[in-house]
C-alpha cells in the first residue's frame, strides 16, 4: 500500500508540473514539455494523453518540423469548465464568472443591507446561482466557488474573526458547500488579491510580494518565495489592525491607533469633514474637480498610508508593494504623498530595488483571486519546490 501511495502521489505531482508547463508556455509540443519540465518523453506523453482525456489540454495542430514529422501542439484548455469567484465587503458582494485562465466572463454586484450571516450565505447563493446560469457549456460546468472575506480564516473555511462584519466563528465553506452542492474555497480577501495579482496582474513572475487591501478596512496578502504565506495558525496579514499611533483612535478589533482607521475609507468617517459622501467613487469626481477638502483628505491618507507601508517595508524587504481594492481609485490623489514617506522613511537598502504600484487588476484582484482558488483546488496543484 506504501508503494501503491507513492507511485500514485509521483505521478499527480508529475501531471501538475505537466498542466503548469502547459499552461504557462503553450503553444508546446511533448518534446517541449518534456524538456521545460525535465521528466522524460515516455512519462510526458503518458500524461498528455491523460489531461487530453480529461479535457483540460488539447491539441493545436501540428507546428514547426526541426527534421522529420512535425509535432502536435498542446494547448491548456481554458474552456474546460469555469469558476466563481465572490468578494463580500462591508457593504456589498461583488461576484465574476471566469473561464480556468482567470478571463472574466460574466459579474455582478448586489448590495448588502444586513451581515446576519443567514442573510450574507443566501445572498452568496442566489449570486452564485445567478452567474452559474451564464456559463458556457462546457466537460466540466462550474468547477468550484471561491470567496474572499474581510477576516481571518481558517484552513476549514471558517470566518474566525471578521469585525467590520461582526462575525466570529462562521463555518462559511461547510454552510455553503452544503447549499451550492461544489467545492467552496474560503480566503481572507487581501490573501485572494494577492493570489490574483500573482498569477494573473502586476506581480507575475515576483517571488517576494505584499499586496494591501484598501476599502472600508486595510489587509494584507504576503508572499513569501512564490508562497502564499499564512503565519504559524494562517492569520497572517492583519495589518490594518497594526499600530501607527500608540494613543489614537479606538479601533471595533479593540485595539487603538489601527492603520485602517487612518488611511482605509474609514477616513471619510472623521466628525470633523462633513463630507457628502462615503464614497470613493463619488469623492473622486470631486477631487477631479479640485475640491480642496477632498484633495487635503486623499493627502492625508496617503501619507498614512505611506508610513504602515514603510512598516511593512522594513520588516518584510519585498520586491514588490501592491495596492488593490476600492481605495485604489483614487490613485491619482493619494500616491505622490505615499511615495514621498516611503522614500523618506525606509531603510536605504530596502527601498534599493522596491517598486511599489497600483493593482494591474484593479477593484478586481480579489474577485479574481477567489476565482483562481476555486480553479487551483479542481487543477489539483500541488506545492513543489524546486
Amino acid at each position: 500500500m506504501a508503494i501503491t501511495g507513492d507511485q500514485a502521489l509521483v505521478k499527480k505531482i508529475n501531471k501538475t508540473i505537466i498542466l503548469n508547463t502547459i499552461r504557462e508556455h503553450a503553444p508546446l509540443s511533448r518534446a517541449n514539455v518534456s524538456t521545460l519540465s525535465g521528466l522524460n518523453k515516455a512519462t510526458v506523453s503518458n500524461l498528455v494523453a491523460e489531461l487530453i482525456d480529461g479535457h483540460l489540454v488539447t491539441e493545436l495542430g501540428p507546428g514547426e518540423s526541426s527534421g522529420g514529422r512535425k509535432p502536435l501542439m498542446l494547448l491548456f484548455n481554458k474552456h474546460a469548465g469555469y469558476a466563481v469567484g465572490l468578494e463580500v465587503s462591508v457593504k456589498r458582494i461583488r461576484g465574476v464568472l471566469t473561464d480556468l485562465a482567470g478571463a472574466i466572463i460574466a459579474e455582478d454586484v448586489q448590495p448588502l443591507t444586513s451581515h446576519d450571516v443567514s442573510y450574507v450565505c443566501s445572498s452568496i447563493v442566489s449570486m452564485t446561482n445567478g452567474l452559474q446560469l451564464q456559463a458556457p457549456p462546457s466537460p466540466h460546468g462550474i468547477i468550484g466557488v471561491g470567496i474572499g472575506v474581510p477576516g481571518m480564516v481558517d484552513e476549514e473555511g471558517t470566518v474566525l474573526f471578521a469585525p467590520n462584519l461582526g462575525w466570529n466563528m462562521v463555518p462559511l465553506r461547510s454552510m455553503l458547500e452544503k447549499e451550492l452542492e461544489l467545492p467552496v474555497t474560503i480566503d481572507n480577501e487581501a490573501n485572494a488579491g494577492a493570489l490574483g495579482e500573482l498569477h494573473f496582474g502586476a506581480a507575475r513572475g515576483t517571488r517576494h510580494l505584499i499586496y494591501i487591501s484598501a476599502g472600508i478596512g486595510i489587509g494584507s496578502g504576503i508572499v513569501i518565495d512564490g508562497e502564499l504565506y499564512k503565519g504559524a495558525w494562517g492569520y497572517a496579514g492583519e495589518t490594518g489592525h497594526m499600530s501607527i499611533d500608540a494613543e489614537g483612535k479606538q479601533c471595533s478589533c479593540g485595539n487603538r491607533g489601527c492603520w485602517e482607521l487612518y488611511a482605509s475609507e474609514k477616513a471619510y468617517d472623521e466628525a470633523s469633514l462633513q463630507l457628502p459622501s462615503r464614497s470613493t467613487s463619488d469623492l473622486t469626481i470631486l477631487a477631479a474637480k479640485g475640491d480642496p477638502v477632498i484633495l487635503e483628505l486623499y493627502k492625508s491618507m496617503g501619507h498614512r498610508l505611506g508610513v504602515g507601508i514603510t512598516n511593512i517595508v522594513n520588516s518584510f524587504n519585498p520586491e514588490r508593494i501592491i495596492i488593490g481594492g476600492p481605495l485604489s481609485k483614487a490613485q491619482k490623489y493619494i500616491e505622490s504623498s505615499l511615495q514621498r514617506v516611503v522614500a523618506e522613511r525606509t531603510l536605504p537598502y530596502h527601498r534599493r530595488s522596491l517598486h511599489i504600484e497600483f493593482a494591474q487588476l484593479g477593484a478586481n484582484s480579489t474577485l479574481i483571486g477567489s476565482a483562481y482558488g476555486a480553479i487551483s483546488q479542481f487543477l489539483g496543484q500541488i506545492r513543489v519546490r524546486s
